[in-house]
């Protein structure tokens, strides 16, 4: 599992995806950002859990069964994100494409930040690379994509 020391250091915010799930078991790669790293660990484990039993991870999945009482959802990463978020990953595979789904958490009322009226605050709290770079909204995320 490629990780950050926590939900944001001096690397910049926190940052994890698991790697080898699409070399064993042909399911996406699975990243989550903007918690607490030990949080997003044990939240990537249960999924890559799944995945091993036979679960099929899709984008646009929601899975009620990984936070207490709140959904996530899977949403595919854009490539050109990868670069900047799974360059680990990238090194086990010797290059993309390899699937990459974003497991991407609610606020405390269960929304996602693709709603409206979303607290800028959260919709900051963790990027949005399934959109492209250039659409993604401005903030420590966007500056990553765009160095």
């Amino acid at each position: 599992m490629e990780r950050r020391s926590g939900a944001a250091d001096e690397e910049g915010p926190g940052l994890a995806c698991t790697i080898g799930l699409w070399h064993t078991y042909k399911v996406p790669e699975l990243a989550m950002c903007g918690l607490d790293i030990g949080a997003v660990q044990a939240l990537l484990n249960t999924l890559g859990r799944k995945a091993a039993a036979g679960a099929v991870l899709e984008s646009d999945q929601e899975h009620r069964d990984v936070i207490e009482e709140l959904p996530v959802v899977l949403r595919e990463a854009d490539l050109r994100w990868y670069r900047e978020f799974f360059r680990t990953a990238i090194a086990f595979y010797r290059r993309p494409p390899f699937p990459v789904l974003q497991v991407v958490w609610p606020d405390a009322e269960g929304r996602f930040p693709w709603l409206p009226g979303i607290d800028e605050h959260y919709r900051q709290s963790q990027p949005q690379p399934w959109l492209k770079p250039a659409q993604h909204p401005e903030g420590v995320w966007a500056m990553l994509a765009n160095g």
